[in-house]
């Protein structure tokens, strides 16, 4: 098995002071497929058992070395590689359409045993519309009924084809379980860096993006930073479009304090003026008034997720996450939510403890507020349960975009569905008086019941149409009867009698069309 160990700083050097750098690769699936379990089995910890779900629920990076390339075509040295962890497909697209060049590979992972599924059809959208290199990792092979071939075939249907049919996708049957396969998938990493020819220039001050950022209750604000071009180093002053700092000490994903984090290489750096956005860009500057200079203003108007009309219902959010990069997810996420019949508008979003400014906009805006692997303050909690501000927090995303599903439900006015449940032939009529007329007739179609709807519908001669039926009037089903005693029920090939009462005189040959109507509650 490939031994992977902790990365070394160096680059391995090419023409006009470029360097190859390490790839930088994303994992993209659908939910319980393993992607968590697969990076878990990759850099040999226990992230997966220690994350809600099983499943990743913030954006993070990592690197490992792999010690002795798994294969002679593999560049000598480059044996770096990066991963990239998303939380949603929604986060990773995001970013992507920010520009903020990202990944430099995409690993789609599916499972054997269960096959492309929504969420698989989804992250294979995204990956075509970054316009990066995808392979296939056909995970959870070790199960008995695992079937590979199927998920090719089926992944074909959706314009992914893999070499073994004829394609130019590479896949590699694995499992995270045992082990199996991890190697070769990490020499098709390789191998693909190696033919997509990244380079950079080590000995440029650093540029790139802003993979994560959150609020640290001891160092204050916090980011993940990826070098797409250029070296990181103490004493550099980094500033994005939202937020600025010196860096007085850089760490590796591990924590580890480090002096440099070269092209790839995730680096944690904290002490910015405030927490800057995921997917922004960064750049090194030469002093702090220019890159205060690259700042833009943020914009202080309450965030919709859609544009919302003023006679519309509305559902007012406030969100608090563990990291920014929930919050990207979760607004990605909820975007999607349809919002023709209520709108959703999210008055704040931001990494942090729900506090008690939190509950006072939350009173005022009318608003539920929402906490994800985040604390309530105990002033907060307080004032909430005095204001009569509902607070809820969730450990894992899903629930919480099924909670914000069901508030939104519960404000929708029920609908008036009409159902259809049979039609009669009218046989025969009998007695008739006032409003109300019994009739004798078979059910044609579907069955009918006691209490339920009519409308009559008479045939009708037209010269060009030949016969149809023409709606002549409508009433209730009184009373139902078959065989001459009252029944609740009367199906399709029996015939039955019928009191009808209603606006019309009902005659022989007319058909009776009969349904209820239900009021349903609201779904979105």
């Amino acid at each position: 098995m490939t031994k992977i160990q902790s990365p070394k700083q160096n680059l391995i050097p090419t023409t006009s002071g470029q360097a190859t750098r390490p790839p930088v690769a994303v994992v993209l699936g659908h939910i319980d497929h393993g992607k968590t379990a697969l990076l878990d089995s990759i850099r040999e910890t226990h992230v997966a058992e220690k994350e809600s779900g099983g499943i990743t629920q913030h954006i993070g990076a990592y690197q490992i070395e792999v010690s002795n390339p798994p294969s002679p075509k593999a560049m000598e040295g480059q044996r770096k590689i990066t991963f990239l962890d998303t939380p949603g497909h929604e986060a990773f697209f995001q970013m992507r359409s920010r520009g903020a060049k990202v990944a430099d590979i995409a690993i789609l992972v599916v499972a054997a045993d269960e096959g492309v599924k929504a969420q698989t059809k989804e992250a294979i959208s995204h990956i075509k519309k970054a316009q990066i290199p995808m392979m296939v990792a056909i995970n959870k092979i070790d199960k008995p009924e695992a079937n590979p071939e199927k998920v090719k075939r089926e992944l074909a249907k959706e314009d992914v084809l893999v070499e073994s049919l004829g394609g130019k996708v590479s896949s590699v049957e694995v499992s995270a379980k045992t082990g199996q396969g991890i190697a070769e998938l990490l020499e098709l990493i390789l191998l693909v860096a190696e033919m997509e020819k990244l380079e950079a220039n080590p000995q440029k001050p650093a540029e790139g993006v802003i993979i994560e950022s959150y609020l640290d209750n001891l160092r204050g604000p916090t980011a993940t930073l990826l070098s797409t071009n250029g070296s990181l180093k103490s004493g550099d002053i980094v500033g994005t479009p939202s937020a600025f700092t010196k860096i007085k000490s850089l760490e590796n994903f591990q924590g580890i304090s480090i002096q440099k984090a070269l092209p790839s290489d995730p680096a944690i750096v904290f002490g910015f003026n405030q927490v800057p956005g995921v997917g922004e860009e960064f750049k090194v500057f030469p002093d702090i008034e220019s890159a205060k200079r690259f700042l833009r203003v943020r914009e202080v108007k309450p965030r919709a997720v859609s544009e919302i009309s003023a006679e519309q219902k509305v559902l007012n959010l406030i969100l608090k996450t563990d990291v920014a990069g929930s919050a990207e997810a979760l607004q990605g996420i909820l975007g999607n939510f349809p919002q023709e019949k209520i709108g959703l508008r999210i008055l704040k979003s931001e990494a942090g403890n729900i506090n008690e400014t939190d509950v006072k906009l939350g009173r005022f805006g009318g608003a539920l507020i929402l906490g994800f692997r985040v604390k309530i303050d105990p002033v907060a909690k307080k004032v909430s349960e005095r204001e009569k501000v509902k607070i809820m927090t969730f450990e894992v995303i899903y629930d919480l975009v099924e909670a914000v599903r069901k508030f939104m439900e519960r404000i929708i006015e029920p609908e008036e569905v009409r159902v259809e449940l049979g039609k009669v032939k009218v046989l025969i009529k009998f007695l008739a008086e006032k409003n109300r007329q019994i009739i004798g007739g078979k059910v044609i179609e579907g069955e009918i019941r006691k209490g339920v709807l009519i409308e009559v519908f008479r045939p009708a001669l037209t010269a060009k149409r030949g016969e149809e039926e023409e709606k002549i009037g409508q009433g209730r089903l009184v009373n139902l009867q078959k065989n001459k005693k009252d029944a609740d029920v009367v199906s399709k090939g029996e015939e039955c009698g019928i009191l009808f009462e209603g606006d019309v005189k009902i005659e022989e040959g007319d058909i009776l069309m009969i349904y209820k109507e239900e009021r349903r509650k609201g779904r979105i």
